[in-house]
């Protein structure tokens, strides 16, 4: 990543305004994990606003469940200190976790029991959840779901995507104040997919933060208000999702009849243009859009419409992550989505 790329990035990081206290449903600093002679998270600072939706992006072996199992308190960091709701964990973990639903590198459920009783069982556990509410609280999450024509069958003889809907169903057993899904889109059709969706966009809209760790750009992209990219165990950007995919926009779209004219009027201006079909690509180098539009109009050209170039969030990636080339002449964005297939 370029210094003037770093330095925008840092421009869109999760610090709040000036003068303002940011609140945080979660937080890390320093962050590391070291297994053996092996990294798997380095010196990670993450910040998850309360009421957000963000996304952890990043390749195989990123450091993405390893940094989700720390920010649980599921493994102890090497070095670093981990914030989980106002909390400080370790000494805080009991007190944190019961407002914390997660599905963590796939469920795990007993083979020969069914789907509800499954999850009565850990109805059971939940201290926030009175005994005499187990029953409904487990239709409900059965329901929300979508897996209460099912609920009967074994948990041995569901597929990959029902298993990750009861996961998912155990997480919502209680109103959370912090949902933690990791891969929540694995193994499921198309219809199941945009179920989840719906069920994260619920949750964000009843106030929960919810954190999703994926490789899926798509899922990202569609789902999540904030993204966190890791890269090699570390964080190479976190901020707003529409703020870091215009962090690079740096060219404005025109979309014009009159491409000539419009070339030489902004070559003129000594502006930097180029066409494109059905105009022309101005770049914001020394001016800005106002400038661009000013120019073409005073100079008689026809403008139907300007619009700033989005950086998609798989260019974005790209950028960030370096896009290196693996043995198989894939980059590391072909290789997560390969893997999505």
């Amino acid at each position: 990543m370029t210094s003037s790329t770093s330095a925008r990035v840092e421009s869109a990081s999760l610090s709040g305004t000036a003068g303002s206290t940011p609140v945080f449903a979660a937080r890390t600093r320093g962050l590391r994990k070291v297994y053996g002679r092996t990294v798997a998270v380095d010196r990670v600072d993450l910040d998850v606003p309360r009421g957000a939706v963000l996304g952890m992006l990043g390749p195989n072996g990123s450091g993405k469940t390893t940094t989700i199992r720390m920010l649980l308190g599921l493994v102890r960091p090497t070095e670093g200190e981990v914030e989980l709701l106002g909390k400080a964990l370790p000494d805080g973990v009991a007190e944190a976790l019961p407002h914390v639903g997660a599905l963590v590198e796939g469920p795990g459920f007993h083979p020969f029991l069914s789907g509800r009783e499954n999850l009565r069982r850990a109805a059971a556990f939940e201290p926030l959840l009175a005994s005499g509410d187990i029953r409904q609280a487990v239709e409900d999450a059965l329901e929300r779901v979508g897996l209460a024509a099912a609920a009967h069958r074994r948990y041995r003889g569901y597929s990959l995507g029902m298993k990750q809907r009861l996961g998912l169903a155990s997480a919502l057993l209680v109103r959370r104040k912090l949902i933690v899904l990791d891969e929540p889109t694995n193994g499921l059709d198309p219809a199941g997919t945009r179920e989840v969706r719906k069920v994260i966009a619920d949750l964000h809209e009843a106030g929960s933060t919810v954190v999703v760790s994926s490789h899926l750009l798509s899922e990202i992209e569609a789902t999540c208000t904030h993204v966190a990219v890791l890269h090699r165990g570390t964080v190479v950007a976190q901020g707003e999702l529409a703020e870091l995919l215009h962090a690079d926009s740096s060219s404005l779209l025109v979309v014009t009849p009159d491409v000539d004219d419009a070339l030489n009027a902004l070559r003129a201006g000594r502006i930097s243009a180029r066409p494109i079909e059905g105009g022309v690509r101005v770049e914001l180098i020394g001016t800005t859009a106002p400038v661009v539009v000013r120019a073409l109009v005073n100079a008689g050209v026809e403008v139907h419409e300007a619009r700033r170039h989005r950086t998609g969030l798989e260019d974005l990636f790209a950028r960030l992550t370096e896009a290196e080339e693996s043995e198989h002449n894939l980059s590391a964005v072909d290789t997560i989505e390969e893997g999505a297939r």
